[in-house]
C-alpha cells in the first residue's frame, strides 16, 4: 500500500476526532496563553529527551515512510514512544521540510495527539503527558493548546507533590502519634507494674506484720498461762498439809546455821524461811527448795544455801522433809 493511500485513509479518520480536540480546546485557548505569558514554564514541564527518539532520526526516508504506514495502520498514531506515526511523520519532515503530504499528515494526527495528551494529563500521568506536548510542540509551536498544557502539567506536578507531601505528612504524623500513643501506653503499663509491685509488697509487709503480732500474741498468752500454772501450784504447795515428822531413822549429823545476810543484820530485819529439802541415801542433801518466807526474798538464799551443806546418817531411801529456819539479829 502506498504512502498517499495509507494517508488518504488517516485524511478520512481525522475529522471526528478533530472536533473532539477543537472542542476540548475551545473556550480555553484564548485565555491559556496570556495566563501562560505572565508565568514562566516549570523545569518538570520540559522533557529531558527530544521528541523523536535517536532511533527514529536515523531512520532513511524510505524506511520512515513504511514504519509511518505501519503504525498508521495498527492504530500507533502517538505511541508508544519511538514507535509511533507522529515521530516518524515527524523525522521525515526534518528530512524532508517541504513534503505537503507530510505536514498535512501531521496536522491530521495532531488532534489526536491533543486528546492523548489531555488524558494523560487527567490520569496524572505526567511523564507521557510532556512526551505528548513534546510532539504537539515539535509538530506546531506556536499550538494554541501548548500554553494552556504545559500550564496543566506544571500545575498537576505541583498538586501531586503537594499531595503527596502532604500524604507523607499524615502518614509520618500518624506514626508519630502513634508512636506516643506506644511510648504512652509503656509509660502507663510500667507505672501500673510498680504500683502492682507496690501493692503486693505492702500487703506482704501486713501479712509478715500480722503474723509477727500473732506470734508475740500467742508467746504473751502461753506466758500468761505458764505464770497462772505456777501461781496455781505454789498455791496447792502452800494449801497442801505439812507432811509428817521425820522419822526416827532421819538422824542429823551435821546442820550449820545459815548465814545473816548483812544488809537485814544492819536494818534488824528478822524472819524465817519453811524449806523442803529431800534428802539422799547417803544422808546429803539432793534437793532443797523454799516453800515459804517471811518476808520474801530476804532470807531465801541464806536458808537455801545453809541446808544444802547439811548432813545426816545414811537411810534406806531417799526421804522429803521440811524445816523452817528462823532469822533473828540477836542470837
Amino acid at each position: 500500500m502506498s504512502y498517499v493511500t495509507i494517508h488518504g485513509k488517516a485524511r478520512l479518520l481525522a475529522p471526528a476526532l478533530l472536533a473532539v480536540a477543537l472542542a476540548a480546546c475551545s473556550g480555553k485557548d484564548d485565555s491559556a496563553p496570556a495566563a501562560a505569558a505572565g508565568t514562566p514554564a516549570s523545569p518538570a514541564a520540559t522533557p529531558a529527551e527530544p521528541a523523536v527518539s535517536a532511533k527514529v532520526q536515523s531512520m532513511g526516508t524510505d524506511q520512515l515512510r513504511d514504519s509511518a504506514s505501519t503504525a498508521l495502520r495498527e492504530n500507533r498514531m502517538y505511541a508508544p514512544a519511538g514507535d509511533n506515526a507522529m515521530e516518524y511523520y515527524l523525522a521525515l519532515r526534518d528530512k524532508l521540510p517541504d513534503d505537503a503530504a507530510v505536514k498535512s499528515a501531521l496536522t491530521d494526527l495532531q488532534p489526536y495527539t491533543l486528546i492523548a495528551a489531555e488524558q494523560s494529563l487527567a490520569r496524572e500521568d505526567f511523564p507521557e503527558a510532556q512526551r505528548l506536548v513534546a510532539l504537539i510542540e515539535k509538530v506546531d509551536p506556536s499550538a494554541p493548546a501548548l500554553p494552556r498544557l504545559k500550564q496543566g502539567i506544571t500545575r498537576g506536578m505541583e498538586v501531586a507533590v503537594k499531595r503527596t507531601q502532604e500524604e507523607t505528612d499524615k502518614v509520618k504524623k500518624d506514626a508519630e502519634n502513634r508512636a506516643k500513643q506506644l511510648v504512652e501506653q509503656q509509660r502507663l503499663a510500667q507505672q501500673q507494674a510498680a504500683e502492682a509491685s507496690a501493692a503486693q509488697q505492702l500487703a506482704a509487709r501486713q501479712e509478715a506484720a500480722r503474723k509477727e503480732s500473732e506470734r508475740l500474741e500467742a508467746e504473751r498468752q502461753a506466758a500468761a498461762k505458764r505464770e497462772a500454772d505456777a501461781r496455781a501450784a505454789a498455791q496447792q504447795v502452800a494449801a497442801a498439809p505439812k507432811p509428817a515428822a521425820v522419822a526416827p531413822t532421819l538422824r542429823a549429823v551435821s546442820t550449820p546455821a545459815p548465814r545473816y545476810p548483812a544488809d537485814a543484820l544492819r536494818s534488824g530485819t528478822s524472819g524465817e524461811v519453811l524449806v523442803e529439802l529431800t534428802i539422799g541415801t547417803d544422808g546429803s542433801v539432793t534437793d532443797a527448795r523454799v516453800l515459804r518466807a517471811n518476808p520474801p526474798r530476804v532470807f531465801d538464799r541464806e536458808a537455801l544455801n545453809a541446808v544444802r551443806r547439811w548432813r545426816f546418817e545414811p537411810i534406806s531411801s531417799p526421804t522429803t522433809t521440811r524445816r523452817t529456819l528462823a532469822f533473828q539479829p540477836n542470837q
